[in-house]
């Protein structure tokens, strides 16, 4: 099985948190990958020997500066009381609202969601800020967002 109930998963809380809770119709689009399926897909599109962010080394694509185009701050957005996506971010992440992307904390915990998902929904995602990566499996472009409040958009090698 590829997915994990959310009632099951550990940080449930950041999506039903009482000051941002997610609508339900968005919440049953928010999946947990297992630890297996996360691990295989951190491999696969992330990393074949970091387990985290803290740990890129040579050869993965997320380390490599050519890769990150700008680095931009979303801080300020996620402390704002509007529930827009930063600008930027919306602007570079031009995709399909029904795209699936991924929000990868760490190699044991993704999660699988549509782009409009997340776009509604991402200062929940955010509660834990970090190192956490946005991909989409058939897009280039990702973002790394780290916790002094910025992060880093670019291209991510195929």
């Amino acid at each position: 099985m590829h997915y994990i109930d959310i009632n099951t998963y550990s940080r449930k809380w950041i999506f039903t948190h009482a000051s941002m809770p997610v609508p339900a119709e968005d919440l049953v689009q928010i999946k947990p990958l297992s630890q297996a399926r996360s691990a295989t897909l951190w491999r696969e599109h992330i990393s074949s020997q970091s387990p985290d962010s803290d740990h890129f080394g040579k050869g993965d694509w997320v380390g490599e500066d050519k890769n990150w185009t700008e680095t931009v701050e979303w801080q300020a957005a996620w402390d704002d009381d509007e529930p827009a996506l930063p600008e930027v971010l919306a602007d570079f992440l031009d995709w399909e609202d029904n795209t699936p992307v991924y929000f990868c904390y760490e190699k044991y915990n993704l999660i699988e969601t549509s782009w409009g998902v997340f776009k509604r929904n991402w200062k929940n995602f955010l509660f834990f800020d970090d190192g956490p990566l946005l991909i989409a499996r058939k897009k280039t472009q990702a973002v790394w967002f780290h916790s002094n409040g910025t992060c880093k958009i670019g291209h991510r090698s195929a």
